[in-house]
């Protein structure tokens, strides 16, 4: 089994440490271009708040899920990575074999401050927002769609990008155009929309059903559009396997719903610290991954 990375500890500028990831900064390109090592760890999340226990070999698997998704819609979207060999940029004395399969060398960019989230299916807090007003983020809905069903067509449904400890809300996509302006707004739309149509067609294809995927998108020196940090991973996506799916309730899945679901059993306010896990709880939420990874890309994790 995969050694466990709670947190890193390189010696090299540390930029950010987020939920899961830990950012370094490294010395720019020959050609100029600033970069950043991104340390996938084996951290998890729930509610926007990092639980004490770890899930063995999870960075490593939602690298490998990112990468693959990177490399099969860049012919949609550019993204950030820059092919560089992290065991070429880490400091000497490092463990290679701990940092290579959990690790990228990306693209320093502008973050835009707008979590792009698109859904093809009704659920989550899209689906409280439909009980509630009959719109998701402003877009009105058919009436009388049940839960975990099917949309007509996916949409995209914004959200802040919260400060640490605090909750991403839903937004309108006015409030992305009064955020980042109108042209961009419709380009992110444009983009996340695609890379949501391109991901859900393949992986239908492999049995799994992408419910809806949050993606981030940021700016390069040339203002160019460029999707970052991860994507479709079962820790910004729902990943629901076509054979057990049915409308109605919340179909069992690939992804941290799995923990979630488990979380809001307990008498927990959401707030940190966040509750200890079962050993059985972690042990189910790493064969979800490793089946999502296997299912997608035909790879496995040790």
């Amino acid at each position: 089994m995969s050694t466990v990375l709670h947190t890193s500890n390189l010696a090299l500028p540390l930029r950010h440490r987020g939920k899961v990831r830990d950012v370094y900064t490294l010395p720019s390109a020959a050609d100029g271009q600033d970069r950043l090592l991104l340390v996938a760890t084996d951290r998890l999340s729930a509610f926007d708040v990092v639980l004490p226990d770890p899930i063995p070999g999870k960075g490593e698997m939602l690298c490998q899920i990112s990468n693959f998704w990177f490399e099969r819609t860049a012919h949609l979207v550019p993204n950030h990575l820059t092919g560089t060999e992290v065991a070429s940029v880490l400091p000497p004395g490092t463990e290679v074999a701990l940092y290579a399969r959990r690790s990228v060398v990306a693209k320093a960019l502008t973050p835009l401050p707008v979590e792009a989230i698109v859904r093809g299916y009704l659920i989550g807090s899209g689906w409280k927002d439909y009980l509630q007003t009959g719109r998701v983020c402003g877009i009105t809905l058919p009436s009388g769609l049940r839960q975990a069903e099917q949309l007509p067509e996916p949409i995209f449904t914004p959200s802040t990008k919260a400060a640490p400890g605090e909750h991403d809300a839903n937004v309108s996509f006015d409030a992305v155009v009064a955020a980042i302006g109108g042209d961009r707004a419709e380009q992110v739309r444009a983009a996340a929309l695609a890379i949501y149509r391109f991901a859900a067609a393949y992986a239908a294809e492999r049995g799994i059903l992408i419910a809806d995927t949050k993606l981030e998108f940021g700016l390069d020196a040339e203002g160019r559009l460029v999707v970052m940090d991860e994507m479709l991973t079962p820790d910004s996506s729902r990943f629901w396997p076509a054979e057990t799916y049915a409308v109605g309730g919340s179909p069992p899945s690939f992804d941290k719903q799995y923990v979630r679901d488990h979380l809001e059993r307990l008498d927990w306010n959401k707030t940190t610290p966040g509750p200890r896990l079962p050993p059985e709880v972690i042990a189910a939420t790493r064969a979800k991954y490793a089946e999502a990874l296997e299912r997608l890309a035909k790879l496995r994790v040790d």
